[in-house]
């Protein structure tokens, strides 16, 4: 559309330009009317492609077909002036005594492209990440790289964007990949890079927390935070864990500033232990040997001291032990 109303515009002009009486006398067999500026959809341009061509057919066709240039890249312009376009016009075999030239001294001409830069990569990735987050805990995403502009030569028709996310196992970090289309077609890509922030809990002491205390609902908070990681899925507020050194308040508590408590060990190897039964109005008791130590609770293996056999049996808070079976 933008071609044609160049050469509409050439043409209108071309018939109101005003001429010299030499000329006007003169019958040549060709006349070129030069826009200023146009721009093309192909990469070598011919004259018929720039300029107005009126004339003798036969003449007119070996014009139209004469080359201007080569635009080897896109947003690159070649100029061509009057004389080269009379020289190649005599290498084809027109003399330049047939040929009047009216228009502009000299013509600009330029690739049709289009450009999709960055920010329009960045906008299409944004809006599709914002639909489909890798983890429901992801509350920010934060562009940490934009790629370069995609230059599209030629009349792309029907452009469209395809997004897709790559997150490569990493947690804090992935990457919407950009396709550009036209006609169903791929024609460049552009990948974006995103930062991600979780919403996640974070412990904070109340109160300043001796070395040895346990960690209550009395002195901690549990508060909302963001973090560059994912709360693990196993992740428990750890009241019943002990300070390993004085916690001030205010502090935030991490893993290494608690440590889990350490059942006492009620039995011993090799210590003699009574094993009791008590169920159902039956009680019963032995004497055994403890053949590993144990907490209360724990189960641990137990060698009845006159049958020799081992058995499995659970250590009770009295010291004792009893038979599971």
């Amino acid at each position: 559309m933008k071609n044609t109303t160049i050469i509409g515009i050439a043409w209108a002009l071309f018939f109101l330009v005003p001429i010299n009486s030499s000329e006007a006398k003169k019958n040549f067999s060709l006349r070129i009317h030069l826009p200023r500026e146009i721009t093309v959809g192909v990469d070598d341009p011919n004259l018929g492609q720039i300029a107005v061509i009126r004339g003798e057919e036969s003449i007119k066709t070996i014009a139209e077909n004469i080359s201007v240039g080569h635009i080897s890249m896109p947003g690159q312009s070649i100029v061509i002036d009057r004389s080269i376009i009379l020289g190649r016009l005599a290498s084809s075999g027109i003399s330049i005594l047939d040929v009047q030239l009216t228009g502009a001294e000299k013509t600009i001409i330029s690739r049709e492209h289009r450009i999709i830069t960055g920010k329009e990569f960045t906008e299409a990735a944004s809006v599709f990440l914002k639909k489909n987050l890798p983890m429901d805990s992801i509350c920010q995403f934060d562009v940490a790289r934009v790629p370069n502009s995609l230059v599209i030569s030629g009349e792309a028709k029907d452009i469209e964007m395809s997004c897709r996310l790559i997150t490569a196992g990493m947690k804090n970090q992935g990457k919407v990949i950009v396709s550009v289309l036209s006609d169903s077609n791929e024609i460049g890509i552009g990948e974006v890079t995103y930062n991600f922030k979780y919403k996640c809990r974070k412990l904070v002491a109340k109160v300043d927390i001796p070395q040895g205390q346990a960690i209550t609902a009395e002195n901690v908070n549990v508060e909302a935070d963001i973090t560059s990681s994912p709360e693990p899925a196993e992740w428990k507020i750890p009241y019943g864990f002990t300070a390993k050194r004085l916690i001030a308040a205010n502090s935030v508590i991490v893993s290494n500033m608690i440590s889990p408590v350490i059942p006492e060990v009620l039995i011993k190897r090799n210590q003699g232990v009574v094993i009791k039964i008590d169920r159902n109005g039956l009680l019963a008791s032995a004497m055994g040997k403890a053949m590993e130590p144990g907490s209360a609770g724990e189960i641990i293996k137990v060698q009845n001291t006159d049958s020799k056999v081992i058995i499995m049996a659970k250590v009770n808070e009295d010291g004792t032990v009893e038979p599971v079976f």
